[in-house]
């Protein structure tokens, strides 16, 4: 299916800043859609058609009331014996009111056709389409948003709607049925929607009433202000003791000159009070990784001290071994204190994890070096802890194994880590150019603490596989862990 940016491409002449012009019209009409109570099409003339076939390139629906369209109409021609009403617009520029059958069905729809102009050119239509069963008198709030949706509507056959800006759509974003409070050009109110009163009187503001300047109900105004000088949109957050809303005030011009504002207003204060808890909690979490860490680092500090006072050698190699175990362990804590989620980017812990083996490798006579290529990307703590002393592990044992110094002369030699993703599982191969394995060599008959340690990691806790093999010159250490989707934190 074609996006719209391909259909405009494909089958309109729009291209360039018209095009650009249009994409903020759309970023922004989801108040227009509300405030009309409307379903909105943006259609822009084929290429070719002289003005009488128009394509439909974006759709929006109202959040305050029922659509006419449950099905997307993006991509649909629109020809001039289907809407006259279009093709009447696009040729005298103006906006022109009617009814007419719904795209597809023949029941009747009241329908407005909104001329886009932009740099003084018509570039596109905006087609407003409202069922006729609705065409009762409307109360005061819905006169008050079809008031305003009339002078928006001004505005983009004008071209001064949408602004010259695009839009960011925040998630906590104002919409209309957030609440509404319209101003005239001395910011004086000329309504406020039952949820907008409600928003001032938990901010403490309780006289509202129509005429009252908004300084002197106690409502900060300066974001409207900067609105109304700047010609622009202006999004602010206010708070009041325990409340905090979100403002956003939006320009109403007439030939450019404004003429009162409207205020979309949002009561984000339970949105403001979750995310202080969210920060604390994710706070709280990174801290614990860090005390952690902290104590792990702490350990094998104690552990390094015991072995310095040991005299038997068998006895240090197995503290030293114990002391990396932890070490190894206590980077994934490290990485995870600095980020409060549960996914950690592998490559900042086998870099740190290749210098921790390297120390144990610079104090003995061999000369070994080591290189990774490749990387696994962002990984759960729950796989990246096990994985992590499982490298540790099979690096020390091409450290201890691969390179026996021989005739007096230095263990010397390279490893290589090979990290990637393949189909849904990760690939860890760890191969050194050693002496490799000796003949009638097994995994599962190993007796050595550094490879039942691998593999009861590998097969147990992370439910993959091992392979140990001599691959010429030297031994290759495959591993092969699926990858489970990292399911979303829940709050």
């Amino acid at each position: 299916m074609l996006t719209p940016a391909d259909l405009a491409r494909a089958k309109t002449t729009l291209e360039g800043e018209a095009y650009a012009h249009t994409q903020r019209l759309v970023a922004s009409w989801q108040a227009l859609a509300d405030l009309s109570f409307s379903d909105l099409l943006l259609l822009a003339p084929m290429q070719d058609g002289d003005g009488h076939q128009f394509v439909v390139l974006a759709q929006v629906r109202p959040t305050t009331g029922q659509t006419l369209y449950p099905v997307d109409l993006v991509g649909t021609v629109v020809d001039e014996v289907e809407r006259p009403l279009v093709s009447r617009a696009w040729r005298l520029g103006e906006i022109i009111d009617g009814d007419s059958n719904l795209l597809g069905a023949k029941e009747r729809a009241r329908v407005q056709v909104i001329p886009v102009r932009f740099d003084e050119e018509l570039v596109a239509v905006l087609m407003r389409e409202t069922p006729i069963s609705s065409a009762r008198r409307p109360g005061e709030l819905e006169g008050h948003y079809l008031d305003v949706f009339d002078r928006l509507a001004a505005m983009v056959t004008e071209g001064s709607f949408p602004f010259g800006q695009d839009e960011i759509e925040f998630e906590d974003a104002p919409r209309v049925g957030d609440g509404v409070i319209v101003l005239d050009r001395d910011v004086r109110v000329e309504f406020a929607s039952p949820n907008a009163v409600s928003s001032l009187h938990r901010m403490g503001i309780h006289g509202y009433t129509a005429g009252a300047h908004l300084g002197e109900l106690g409502f900060e105004q300066d974001a409207v202000q900067a609105a109304l000088r700047a010609r622009v949109p202006v999004t602010e957050e206010l708070e009041r003791g325990d409340t905090e809303v979100l403002l956003r005030a939006i320009p109403l011009l007439e030939k450019r000159v404004p003429v009162g504002a409207v205020v979309l207003v949002r009561d984000v204060s339970d949105i403001r009070r979750r995310d202080r808890m969210l920060v604390s909690k994710d706070a709280t979490i990174r801290e614990i990784h860090h005390r952690v860490k902290n104590n792990l680092q702490t350990i094998a500090s104690l552990l390094r001290l015991q072995g310095r006072r040991l005299s038997s050698r068998e006895a240090r190699q197995a503290i030293g071994e114990s002391e990396r175990r932890i070490r190894s362990i206590a980077l994934v804590h490290e990485t995870l204190s600095r980020d409060a989620s549960d996914v950690v980017p592998f490559g900042d812990i086998v870099r740190p994890l290749l210098r921790v083996v390297d120390e144990t490798v610079s104090s003995s006579d061999a000369k070994i070096r080591f290189d990774i290529e490749g990387d696994l990307g962002d990984l759960p703590g729950q796989v990246a802890t096990p994985l992590a002393v499982v490298l540790n592990e099979l690096l020390q044992n091409a450290v201890d194994h691969a390179f026996p110094a021989s005739d007096g002369e230095v263990g010397e030699g390279n490893v290589r880590v090979f990290l990637g993703r393949d189909e849904g599982e990760l690939a860890v191969d760890v191969v050194d150019d050693g002496v490799g394995l000796f003949d009638g060599f097994s995994l599962e008959e190993s007796k050595g603490l550094g490879l039942s340690i691998v593999q009861a990691l590998v097969t147990g806790e992370l439910g993959g596989s091992i392979e140990l093999v001599s691959n010429g010159d030297g031994t290759r250490a495959s591993l092969r862990v699926p990858l489970a989707p990292v399911a979303p934190v829940e709050v």
